[in-house]
């Protein structure tokens, strides 16, 4: 009999193999896949989430967490599909037009699917077309913009307008971070939240997610 509670110790410890094995086992014995995702899962990402936000946990222990929960998705996306189960949101996330930086933007997508989201990650310099092409193409409702530099941040501006002008933007939630970043900037250009590290872009996707 699969050990569930081995399973949400697995992901918080960050041992993906261990992790993988227990849901390889708790799905063959019947398990609930959904189950497995809200209660042990999530929950485990939602501590590792805390335990960074306390310091007890650092970037190379979200990391670790986040591949051992993204190696146990792999095997339960396709029963969740099946059964037509829906994920709290659908998420865009991309780093903005004239901008290269990705560890940042790879980590918040790896903590958003951790969190129960489905994440599409369009990689790095995201011109706004093709932001917008993206929404209309996945049904998306949350954007998430990312820029590691002073320089790129403007993009971020350029990018809302140009929801704006397309006519898309009531349709989805605009979320903003990264290292220059800051609550007034966002605030400046009309983005519906900020966050300032992966842990909490994951409260507040759930917030905006919920509106």
């Amino acid at each position: 009999m699969a050990d569930l509670a081995k399973l949400y110790d697995s992901v918080v410890e960050g041992n993906a193999k261990a992790a993988k094995i227990i849901t390889q086992e708790a799905l063959a014995e019947g398990a609930d896949p959904e189950l497995l995702v809200n209660e042990y899962m999530i929950k485990a990402m939602d501590e590792v989430g805390r335990r960074f936000e306390e310091n007890e946990y650092f970037v190379p222990e979200l990391l670790i967490a986040a591949r051992a929960m993204k190696g146990c998705l792999e095997l339960i996306k396709p029963l969740l599909a099946a059964k037509g189960t829906e994920p709290i949101g659908r998420v865009l996330i991309g780093t903005v037009k004239g901008d290269l930086h990705d560890i940042g933007k790879n980590l918040v997508s790896a903590m958003l699917e951790g969190g129960g989201f489905e994440v599409t990650d369009l990689g790095v310099d995201v011109s706004p077309e093709k932001f917008i092409q993206a929404i209309k193409e996945k049904n998306i409702n949350i954007v998430a913009l990312s820029a590691l530099l002073t320089t790129t941040m403007p993009a971020m501006k350029t990018t809302i307008d140009a929801f704006k002008a397309s006519g898309d933007r009531a349709k989805v939630k605009i979320m903003i971070g990264g290292a220059p970043v800051t609550q007034q900037y966002s605030d400046e250009i009309g983005a519906d939240g900020y966050s300032d590290n992966a842990s909490s872009a994951v409260s507040l996707a759930r917030k905006l997610a919920a509106k």
